[in-house]
């Protein structure tokens, strides 16, 4: 994904969509508590990332890798952040 720099976080997201608001406000939470960067990036700019994640989002990748979508968790992104394993939930 171009453009993500060095973040740990990515935030994948559209306009309008209010999923992505909330994720966006635990994004915004974990990564400050925990003092990382993140960015958001949408998911509409790019035809790979809607070819990928367009039905998914909000989805939060944490150093590349997909951690959680939909409603975001803050204790599961808290987890990742740490290395703490995860268990994906069931939807």
């Amino acid at each position: 994904m171009e453009g993500t720099g060095r973040a740990r976080i990515v935030l994948v997201s559209r306009a309008g969509c209010h999923l992505c608001d909330e994720g966006r406000e635990v994004v915004r939470r974990v990564a400050g508590d925990a003092g990382e960067t993140w960015v958001e990036v949408d998911v509409d700019a790019d035809p790979e990332s809607a070819r990928r994640w367009s039905d998914r989002v909000p989805v939060v990748l944490v150093d590349g890798t997909e951690r959680d979508f939909g409603r975001l968790d803050a204790g599961r992104l808290a987890d990742a952040l740490a290395g703490r394993r995860w268990w994906r939930r069931r939807r």
